[in-house]
């Protein structure tokens, strides 16, 4: 996918912060789907995940049960994910050296954000419903904590640059270098404000805004200072809704106007 513009745009192709979060958050979907299927018997190289029993479950717990198979998933991904940037040979210390080592520092920060956020799991089983028995498996997380943890990792991403022994090193020495859980990127990003055909960003001209909001919804930063329009909106919802014995609900229609904000 991340080579299909229709998919993520032309933004690809230039090696930004955006495209760092993209390869992140591509792999760690290859992780959680693959890891997932393994759990649920749809592959037959993989099955339930084989985690050793962490050492601080208390004794009395039993560990088993059918975990998440993060370690296949992990495994998987870095073969089939990683095979396209390691396919060919770039000249040391260019262009494309330097965006095939962000690719592959990404992909696997990617892996370890769906690694590091698995964690027990664990089902009660007892007599009316009592917990004297509990069976614990490993199981992924939420992937929406993955793509939170991953946006975490975007706002905080490393500018990097393909030094003449073919490494990547950082812009700026003053900051820590970057760890195998970090994003990194060699290109600044494009200016999102306006429209460029060329880079593909769509600019914000004609997107609605939170007037109210001091975050990234809010007028003031999404409009870039160019201010914003401000019209009336009439909405349409159901309301009043009664349940009617059996088995149907009815509602009526309740009409609203409301301010709404556009940027200039």
């Amino acid at each position: 996918t991340v080579d299909n513009t229709s998919v993520f745009g032309r933004v690809m192709k230039i090696g930004s912060r955006e495209t760092a979060f993209t390869y992140a958050v591509s792999a760690a979907g290859v992780v959680n789907a693959i890891s997932r299927a393994c759990r649920e018997g749809e592959l037959s190289s993989c099955g339930c995940s084989r985690t050793a029993r962490p050492k601080d479950l208390p004794r009395d717990w039993l560990w088993g049960g059918c975990g998440d198979n993060v370690e296949y998933g992990y495994r998987f991904a870095k073969e089939f994910v990683d095979a396209k940037e390691r396919e060919k040979n770039y000249v040391r210390g260019s262009e494309e050296q330097a965006r095939m080592l962000m690719n592959l520092q990404n992909n696997e920060a990617g892996r370890r954000a769906v690694y590091k956020l698995a964690d027990v799991a664990c089902k009660c089983h007892g007599v009316s419903g009592s917990c004297s028995l509990k069976t614990c498996w490993l199981q992924l997380a939420d992937f929406r904590k993955v793509g939170d943890l991953l946006k975490e990792k975007y706002d905080s991403a490393a500018a990097m640059r393909i030094s003449r022994k073919g490494k990547l090193e950082l812009v700026n020495n003053r900051f820590n270098m970057p760890t195998q859980e970090d994003l990194v990127y060699v290109d600044p990003s494009p200016d999102y404000c306006l429209r460029n055909e060329t880079t593909g960003s769509l600019g914000t001209q004609g997107r609605l805004c939170n007037k109210t909001s001091e975050g990234m919804d809010g007028c003031e930063l999404m409009c870039c200072g160019r201010g914003y329009d401000q019209f009336k909106s009439v909405q349409v919802e159901r309301c009043h809704c009664k349940f009617h014995w059996c088995c149907y609900v009815k509602c009526k229609k309740c009409t609203e106007i409301v301010d709404q904000y556009v940027c200039k």
